[in-house]
């Protein structure tokens, strides 16, 4: 795991136009997780997702083609996506790599393990999805698409979007 020395979307800071122009759309925080047999759970903060409504529904997201998690999901062909909370934030930072997990980010939280790939016990929803294709190369990205083949909701916790280098609770 990397912790980078200066924050991705950090405000003041100079970057790209264009990476300046994403900071500033509101994005959803969750965590992508998989599994693969008997390995240890892989996981990654994402906030460049999407959900297409459609029988079947799809999740689509950008992965980062050197993280493991992108590597659990080649192998799992599933995975899950928690939702958020704003009590979350140190998991999304720990899972992003941003902050220290001593012993992994999975033991900073509580899980449920799900056919998918663990779902974060305190989420304010999750979704199971099942690889369609194979992931294409999208900017410095990789672009994934599933198959959400399941979706449950918690309507008692407020999700978490992220702009400007900023959590926003919603």
């Amino acid at each position: 795991m990397t912790i980078h020395d200066t924050h991705p979307f950090a405000v003041g800071q100079p970057r790209r136009p264009l990476r300046r122009f994403r900071g500033r759309l509101p994005a959803p925080v969750t965590i992508w997780s998989a599994r693969d047999g008997d390995a240890p759970p892989v996981g990654l903060t994402v906030s460049s997702m999407l959900v297409a409504d459609g029988e079947p529904g799809e999740v689509i997201g950008l992965i980062d083609p050197a993280s493991e998690l992108f590597h659990g999901l080649l192998r799992a062909r599933r995975w899950s996506v928690s939702l958020l909370g704003h009590a979350d934030r140190q998991l999304s930072d720990a899972m992003a790599g941003l902050a220290p997990a001593p012993g992994g980010p999975f033991r900073l939280a509580s899980w449920r393990d799900t056919p998918w790939g663990p779902v974060l016990a305190t989420s304010p929803g999750w979704l199971g999805a099942r690889l369609v294709g194979e992931p294409v190369e999208a900017g410095w990205s990789m672009l994934v698409r599933g198959v959400v083949e399941s979706v449950e909701i918690d309507e008692t916790v407020a999700p978490v979007a992220y702009v400007r280098g900023n959590y926003r609770q919603l």
